[in-house]
């Protein structure tokens, strides 16, 4: 099985929200942002997914543009379209609503058979106390397998 090839990878997400499901989604792309995004310098640091004219749409990603590309270069932080099927677009529509989180994506990459993808997670914020509890219990873990480890 080939190895999954990340593109870009959102290393914030996980900590200044609380990840409750994640979706795969594809992404309609141009072919220069395609062989960008291969060279890897992509960001999707600030970006986030919402709804425009009943489609959702990948906001604020960033892909520069390609070196080698000419006059068709593309825009490099326009909105993307998210392929996904309708009975995803609603849950996440209604878990937005209903709950009031947001839709961040948390890594952008290529699969197994080469089409980008990206892995969007269901977001709730966390609070100032819940980053330093999660901070304390990864502390605490850490010293934990250190203690195990010179006793045993």
């Amino acid at each position: 099985m080939a190895e999954v090839r990340v593109a870009a990878e959102n290393r914030k997400a996980r900590r200044d929200y609380f990840i409750d499901e994640t979706l795969e989604a594809g992404l309609v792309l141009a072919g220069t942002e395609v062989k960008a995004l291969r060279a890897g310098r992509a960001d999707i640091g600030e970006s986030y997914a919402s709804e425009q004219a009943g489609e959702i749409y990948l906001v604020n990603a960033y892909i520069p543009e390609y070196s080698a590309g000419n006059r068709f270069n593309h825009e490099p932080r326009r909105a993307r379209k998210l392929l996904l099927r309708r009975r995803e677009m609603a849950r996440l529509r209604d878990q937005v609503g209903r709950q009031g989180g947001t839709v961040v994506p948390l890594r952008l990459y290529f699969n197994e058979r080469g089409i980008a993808k990206v892995l969007l997670g269901f977001a709730r914020g966390k609070r100032q106390h819940d980053k330093r509890e999660a901070v304390k219990q990864r502390d605490w873990s850490r010293q934990k397998q250190r203690l195990l480890r010179e006793k045993g």
